[in-house]
């Protein structure tokens, strides 16, 4: 599924708990397709190198992880937010 996603005008990032791209350090503003995980498991190796990049949310020292409905809001309003900001 991801190529044909990847084949159009979209890049797939993936969503990472760490190690990806702080969110507002990732360019969302163009056709972006957000690739996240299940919960406690996260994205599986080959789907991850499918991903042309991965990002992560920053999360402040005593807070663990986010839940993948919150990651997903959290995502898409920085989407949003970059997007606004262009317009």
């Amino acid at each position: 599924y991801l190529d044909e996603v990847k084949s159009g005008t979209l890049w797939a990032y993936a969503a990472l708990a760490e190690g990806g791209t702080p969110l507002w350090d990732a360019d969302l503003r163009g056709g972006v397709a957000l690739v996240l995980g299940a919960e406690g498991k996260g994205i599986r190796p080959l789907v991850r190198r499918s991903c042309d990049g991965a990002i992560s949310i920053p999360l402040a020292p005593a807070v663990e992880s986010l839940n993948v409905s919150v990651a997903a809001a959290v995502l898409v309003l920085e989407a949003a937010r970059q997007r606004r900001a262009v317009g």
